[in-house]
């Protein structure tokens, strides 16, 4: 008997847990989002089908005659998201907000629909993680009570449905995508399939009543949005709440935004009282003090548009073991320990190998940008001589291994916020541009320059005592 050949239905197809990319066959990285180990067999290959030209819903118009009031944002009340929602939010945009557990998206969600929330646009509260009456004492907590703000507790995707049938809210909030399900889809919440048919049913709802959609959204331990990348792609906006859990600062930054540009961030404040929007947040990142101390420089970091006065701060202290220390807060290990090569190489300055070396930022703010090198240098340099930096002094520009002090982006307008602040003198690189008037602007083109805003008598000191303590 003739062997029966295999027809597009009987053969298996495979596809990516990850972002829903198919194949034939089987592979062990998924050429789409290069996830290793997430390509499974899920049933017979996809039949090739063709599909006639049909009805079209409008026609189709001249770009110049499309109206555009359709697409006008209306504000959240919070100054900050607006800032970088472009505006605020848009009739029929779904947006992401994205973050680690207990950085404050349920607070910060629930304080929106608050103040968003009015005679004329109800706000819709959706919670699938928490029951109504938790969500109530946090409410009473922020003080975000609204006779226009209505709460559900729902986990099933039908009956969020109906409460958008009964409430017809101008917002929504749910808390959280990954927790709620179709009946009718099979899988566990939070797996592909749920994913994708809550979010697709949301944002056909969304569109076709003009409401606009927030979402919330857990991540890996990695950083990365949980779920299929897909979610990612459906929505319109993605944010990413940042902020370390021990400290104050959050902060939102826009990761995808289709109404609107993605290099603003928001800065936010989490307290007992709740979460409010910080206008002006670099006093949070400096310690005021009358004198200036060893160890300490300040530097001006660029998050998004905005510009921050940051301070980073270093203590070196004699090695009591065989290897010493190199212990960083805020800042990247490897940029310190290339600052560390710098000084004792092109700096000349011996005192830091043998010696126990901390350094940090103040207030929770973290420095991953290369312009904060030469505030970094300058902080380790100033703890090894334990001698201070002048005082109103900013340091701004990345340090190369060959020692040299390199430009970087927006100087201008870190020293136009540098100025604003108080500050009278800053050492940059080489060509800055137009300085704000009355400000002093050493520019620097090595580490050389960069070392001399230190007193002479104290950096020649430096080695002798080394030598005295040995």
């Amino acid at each position: 008997m003739a062997a029966r050949t295999k027809t597009a239905k009987d053969r298996p197809s495979y596809r990516c847990t990850e972002c829903g990319w198919t194949t034939a066959k089987w592979l062990g990285r998924c050429p789409e989002c290069h996830a290793w180990g997430t390509v499974e067999e899920f049933g017979g290959a996809p039949a090739v089908r063709t599909t006639a030209a049909g009805r079209v819903s409008a026609a189709a118009l001249p770009i110049g005659q499309v109206d555009s009031r359709q697409a006008t944002a209306r504000s959240t009340g919070v100054g900050e998201l607006d800032r970088v929602l472009g505006g605020g939010l848009v009739p029929g945009a779904v947006v992401l907000l994205a973050g680690e557990p207990g950085v404050g998206k349920s607070t910060l969600l629930l304080d929106v629909a608050a103040k968003a929330s009015s005679e004329d646009h109800r706000t819709l509260y959706v919670t699938a993680e928490e029951s109504a009456s938790q969500v109530r004492l946090r409410a009473d907590r922020i003080r975000a009570i609204s006779d226009h703000l209505y709460l559900a507790a729902e986990t099933d995707l039908s009956a969020v449905l109906g409460h958008l049938d009964a409430v017809k809210p101008s917002l929504l909030v749910l808390d959280s995508v990954q927790t709620v399900a179709s009946p009718e889809i099979d899988g566990a919440p939070g797996g592909m399939a749920q994913v994708r048919e809550v979010t697709g049913a949301l944002i056909r709802a969304s569109k076709e009543r003009g409401m606009s959609t927030l979402l919330v959204g857990h991540v890996t331990k990695e950083g990365a949005i949980a779920g299929p990348r897909l979610l990612e792609h459906l929505v319109d906006v993605v944010l990413s709440f940042e902020g370390d859990r021990h400290a104050r600062l959050r902060l939102v930054r826009g990761v995808k935004n289709r109404y609107g540009a993605t290099d603003e961030v928001g800065c936010f404040e989490l307290h007992d009282e709740g979460i409010t929007g910080l206008a002006d947040p670099s006093g949070l990142f400096l310690t005021r003090r009358d004198e200036p101390v060893p160890g300490t420089c300040l530097t001006v970091t660029l998050e998004g548009k905005r510009p921050l006065v940051a301070e980073v701060q270093a203590l070196t202290v004699d090695s009591q073991i065989p290897s010493p220390r190199r212990t960083t807060s805020g800042l990247e290990t490897s940029r310190v320990s290339m600052m560390l090569a710098v000084l004792e190489q092109r700096g000349r300055i011996s005192a830091l190998g043998k010696r126990d070396i901390y350094s940090a930022t103040v207030g929770g703010v973290k420095l991953s940008e290369p312009a904060a090198d030469l505030a970094v240098a300058l902080a380790l340099a100033s703890a090894a001589s334990d001698t201070p930096l002048p005082k109103n002094l900013v340091a701004i520009g990345e340090v190369g291994l060959a020692g040299e002090v390199r430009r970087v982006t927006g100087v201008q307008r870190r020293l136009a916020e540098a100025h604003r602040l108080g500050f009278t003198h800053a050492l940059v690189p080489t060509d800055p541009g137009k300085v704000p008037t009355g400000m002093k602007v050493i520019e620097v083109a090595d580490m050389g320059d960069a070392l001399r805003v230190l007193p002479r008598r104290s950096r020649a000191q430096a080695p002798q005592e080394e030598n005295a303590r040995r």
